[in-house]
């Protein structure tokens, strides 16, 4: 029983997993692969993850965010025997697919998976600059009105200087907290 479209070839195919287990399964099938010599229909297996900064302990830090949970994406060639050496790795659930024909992914979605995969600064670049006129969206100073003294893009900060009873005085906002006027 043939598990794809004949003359299909060589794509990336999807794959289903028991969440928190993507990067075990990715280390499971490279394993199999060698083991099973299947290095002629499987060629890579990828957790698909980007950079973003979170907030810990109040302080930003970069960390690998997985762009699907639960997914792995695999590719290669579709035959019965590379479809059960992948459909048979410990914790894999199957193909993502119609029924057992796997569906490859297409080169616009492949596209974007590899362009936010490729994205190395982290996402907190904006286009703040030192003089800059913002309005405060958030905190003790909404709807305040101030102007930008400094940016720091490693902690998503900048200093605002808004004027309260008179005088200006400097606070401190995330880059969310505020938009240009």
């Amino acid at each position: 029983m043939a598990k794809q479209a004949l003359g299909t070839g060589r794509n990336w195919y999807v794959i289903h997993t028991y969440s928190g287990y993507e990067d075990a399964v990715r280390e499971a099938m490279l394993q199999r692969i060698e083991s099973t010599n299947m290095q002629d229909y499987i060629f890579d297996v990828v957790v698909p993850k980007e950079s973003q900064i979170v907030i810990k302990n109040g302080q930003p830090k970069e960390e690998q965010k997985k762009l699907f949970p639960g997914y792995v994406l695999v590719d290669m060639i579709v035959t019965d025997e590379s479809w059960y050496v992948v459909r048979n790795t410990p914790n894999v659930t199957g193909f993502v697919g119609s029924g057992t024909i796997p569906v490859p992914v297409s080169a616009e979605e492949w596209k974007v998976v590899k362009t936010r995969m490729g994205q190395v600064e982290p996402k907190f670049k904006v286009d703040f600059n030192v003089g800059d006129n913002v309005i405060v969206l958030d905190g003790p100073f909404v709807n305040y009105d101030g102007i930008i003294s400094s940016v720091d893009e490693e902690k998503g900060k900048i200093k605002v200087m808004i004027t309260i009873f008179g005088r200006e005085t400097p606070v401190e906002l995330d880059f969310t907290q505020v938009k240009k006027k």
